[in-house]
């Protein structure tokens, strides 16, 4: 007797070859993008697309085994490879069910900066009719801690939140307190210009455990220029600020982001060099976003996404060259692209969302106790536009607002799954939706997505993405490690 069968009896057997769920785009140098529904992605030719599409393919030819192992194909009995696309999908929407877990408290809207692009309808210091009170708060956190989410972060936003730091300092005990009760975890983080840093906030901040978010828009010029202050000293207090935190509190303790402006276009590498300087272990090359002041002083219409995006590969270009040079700095939107594109874990980042996180990523409480899906929304209702305000801490519940009409459309109306355009497009599982963006700019929460300059900068930075990867490999290496 044989001790081992012949080996045609470990042939496949004979299956029909169908195609699995997927979109396709064309791209620079005919070649076209396939994913499929949970992000799987394979860059062919025109001719290895035809021949996909009209399953010209076959066991062997070596196009059959590309197409087959990212699940764009199939054979018409393995209900497994289904199954496994909706296991993985499940995993990628699981943040739907997870509850609101980000909280933003605006304690004031007094700020003593008077940025041009700033995002935030800012009032001046000495009006105190714009700070939180103590009542507010605490409607604030019953309905924060409502959250079925099973960690709470709160996050302190203004105008400048440290003009208001005595009701910072009651929002942390109190909300405390009320973690040790419901066995829930609860962080805190300051967004803060750090001008009004001083040792009585390090020291609070280190017996709590709070993080310090900041900004910090490139080197002295530029950002004294971006963001004015009185003195015009915004650049020394910053980064004496950030010096101070990472001795104070530790280096891990405080992050910086910066935003690009018209000034900062040709100034990509010294904005980089000012973040490798200070240490800051990486940067968000962000663009400017159309609200508050960045559009009454006509900040947000001085350049087109574009001229953003030669900015930011020249910055990339830049990174990587830091990077080769031995020290790691990761450039952050896009690590937060490549994350989604190589993981089946849900993104905290909201823009890479659907549908959007508004309400069930974040909510902003801002100083009259109005309840907002987004900071962004919150920013809008100053300009006068109220389509994101959900109610208020006063007579609405977190259940109130989460089932609201008024976010179910608004969250009905971000899913990028079902929206025009969006559907079809080989990018979409990587992608987010962004409706407070599309209705500021377009009046439409959905968006045009072909007049969109958010769907245009998100395809271009998945498009030269994957150019890296299938055609760079000294620089798709760094990009791995920084995931």
């Amino acid at each position: 007797m044989a001790r081992f069968q012949a080996v045609e009896a470990f042939h496949r057997l004979a299956d029909e070859t169908v195609l699995l769920p997927m979109s396709f785009e064309r791209i620079e140098g005919g070649r076209a993008v396939i994913s499929n529904f949970v992000g799987d992605f394979l860059t062919v030719t025109d001719e290895e697309l035809r021949r996909i599409v009209e399953l010209d393919v076959a066991p062997g030819d070596g196009l059959y085994e590309r197409a087959y192992e990212k699940l764009l194909i199939s054979g018409r009995s393995q209900i497994s490879r289904l199954q496994l696309i909706a296991a993985r999908y499940r995993t990628r929407m699981a943040f739907a069910n997870a509850g609101t877990g980000l909280h933003l408290f605006v304690v004031t809207l007094r700020c003593e900066h008077s940025c041009p692009y700033c995002q935030v309808s800012r009032r001046s210091a000495d009006k105190n009719l714009f700070d939180m009170d103590e009542v507010t708060a605490q409607k604030a956190l019953d309905m924060a801690f409502s959250s079925p989410s099973p960690q709470i972060k709160i996050e302190f936003q203004g105008g400048e939140p440290l003009l208001n730091f005595e009701l910072i300092k009651k929002i942390v005990f109190w909300g405390e307190e009320r973690s040790a009760e419901l066995g829930k975890p609860v962080t805190f983080v300051i967004t803060t210009n750090l001008a009004l840093l001083n040792d009585e906030v390090l020291q609070f901040s280190k017996e709590h455990q709070i993080l310090i978010s900041t900004s910090l828009d490139g080197p002295k010029d530029l950002h004294n220029k971006n963001r004015p202050r009185p003195g015009g000293n915004s650049y020394e207090l910053a980064v004496a600020g950030i010096d101070r935190i990472r001795e104070f509190l530790g280096p891990d303790k405080v992050g910086a982001l910066m935003t690009t402006t018209q000034s900062s276009l040709d100034r990509a590498k010294d904005i980089i060099d000012e973040y490798v300087d200070r240490d800051l272990g990486g940067i968000f090359l962000r663009p400017l976003s159309p609200y508050g002041f960045a559009i009454k002083t006509k900040q947000f219409a001085r350049y087109k996404t574009d001229e953003w995006f030669e900015f930011y590969k020249t910055g990339l270009n830049y990174i990587f060259e830091i990077n080769k040079a031995g020290k790691h700095f990761p450039e952050f939107y896009a690590t937060n692209i490549l994350r989604r594109m190589f993981s089946d874990r849900p993104t905290g980042y909201v823009d890479l969302r659907s549908p959007a996180g508004i309400g069930l990523g974040a909510l902003v409480y801002n100083y009259d106790g109005r309840v907002f899906a987004s900071d962004e929304g919150r920013m809008l209702a100053e300009m006068g536009d109220r389509t994101f305000d959900l109610g208020d801490v006063f007579t609405s519940s977190y259940e109130d607002i989460i089932l609201s009409d008024k976010l179910v459309d608004l969250v009905a109306n971000s899913l990028t799954q079902c929206a025009p355009q969006c559907r079809t497009c080989a990018f979409e599982p990587h992608c987010g939706a962004d409706p407070v963006y599309h209705h500021a700019t377009q009046g439409d929460e959905v968006g045009i997505k072909p007049l969109s300059e958010f769907c245009r900068r998100q395809k271009n930075m998945m498009a030269l993405l994957l150019d890296i990867l299938d055609n760079s490999p000294d620089e798709a290496a760094i990009l791995r490690s920084w995931i």
